[in-house]
């Protein structure tokens, strides 16, 4: 019976296209997971998604002109490098579900050796201690998700595309998922 066997074949066909994007997936899962082993980041490549501004007129981007709106950070976050002033950290503020990426302002050591820090966006008018937590006045290493150490420019955009414009993100979720059953080798 021919039409069985042309059945058959097709549902060959279907099933090695889905094992073929699942190996995908958990490619790209695997590269995420080994980049935060080398990293020590628990986001080793971050997206500056918005600028936050404390006090400036005409409002601009935080951290321009060292990072705008949509450049793709890279991080590391080993726990044997001490921080430093001036370095450009990614940190979470308790109640705030985006990260923030600032510079080091000030540094506080106690004498045991526990050391708290100040941050500020370079293009702001006044330190972080506003976008805080209430009552607190420092940030400490737990809140640092990484520290930048390069970047690539706007390649971050198509991440902002689609957390902004959700039939953006449907339309190239579509059309990817339409490319893996459609592609034939």
């Amino acid at each position: 019976n021919n039409s069985g066997s042309d059945f058959f074949s097709l549902f060959l066909q279907l099933y090695y296209q889905v094992l073929n994007f699942g190996m995908i997936v958990s490619s790209a899962l695997m590269i995420w997971k080994g980049l935060m082993v080398i990293t020590g980041s628990e986001s080793p490549i971050v997206v500056v998604l918005r600028c936050i501004y404390l006090s400036v007129s005409p409002p601009s981007g935080s951290m321009e002109p060292a990072f705008h709106r949509g450049d793709l950070l890279f991080l590391t976050n080993r726990v044997e490098d001490p921080i430093r002033v001036g370095e450009i950290v990614v940190f979470r503020i308790e109640g705030r579900e985006i990260p923030i990426v600032h510079r080091v302002l000030k540094i506080h050591e106690k004498q045991n050796g526990h050391i708290k820090f100040l941050t500020k966006g370079d293009n702001n008018a006044v330190d972080d201690r506003g976008l805080y937590k209430q009552g607190q006045h420092w940030l400490e290493k737990k809140d640092v998700v990484g520290r930048a150490r390069g970047f690539v420019p706007y390649i971050g955009i198509v991440t902002i595309l689609m957390n902004d414009y959700p039939k953006f993100k449907y339309a190239v979720l579509f059309l990817l998922g339409l490319f893996v059953l459609v592609h034939r080798e």
